[in-house]
């Protein structure tokens, strides 16, 4: 049997632009989200890399001036889940069965964790500085 892999220390999401739109216009913004499980020793697992997502004003207005990191910081943490129910069931039954899967990529990774303390970890969003320059920096703090 392998020996476990470090311990975990918090979820990272990773925000990138998407590299299908070769050119963001002023009124779309598209971004690629992964996840990732960071280990106590830095190294980072990842748990998923399939997720993104497009927000549109219209051609009239630019997105840009009216989203903020903390926006696209919550959208980013919406994107990678817990996703809702389906064929009926409950919301608890769909967060549950989230973070098992979740538990399970990184346990095929070598790191022993389970979908409850996956939940509990911090989740920090990394926002790329290519979004970052172009997003409004919100209201004034003060």
């Amino acid at each position: 049997m392998a020996p476990s892999r470090p311990a975990p220390r918090r979820l990272v999401t990773s925000v990138t632009p998407d590299p299908e739109v070769a050119s963001q216009p002023e009124h779309q913004l598209s971004a690629r989200a992964l996840l990732e499980l960071e280990l106590a020793d830095g190294a980072r697992v990842v748990l998923l890399d399939d997720r993104g997502w497009t927000s549109s004003t219209g051609r009239s207005s630019s997105i840009w001036a009216s989203t903020t990191r903390e926006d696209v910081e919550e959208t980013a943490r919406t994107v990678v889940g817990p996703d809702g129910p389906v064929h009926g069931g409950t919301w608890e039954q769909a967060v549950a069965a989230s973070w098992s899967h979740l538990a399970d990529v990184a346990v095929a990774s070598g790191v022993a964790v389970g979908g409850p303390e996956l939940a509990s970890l911090p989740h920090d969003v990394v926002v790329d500085a290519t979004l970052l320059a172009r997003l409004s920096p919100g209201p004034p703090v003060g």
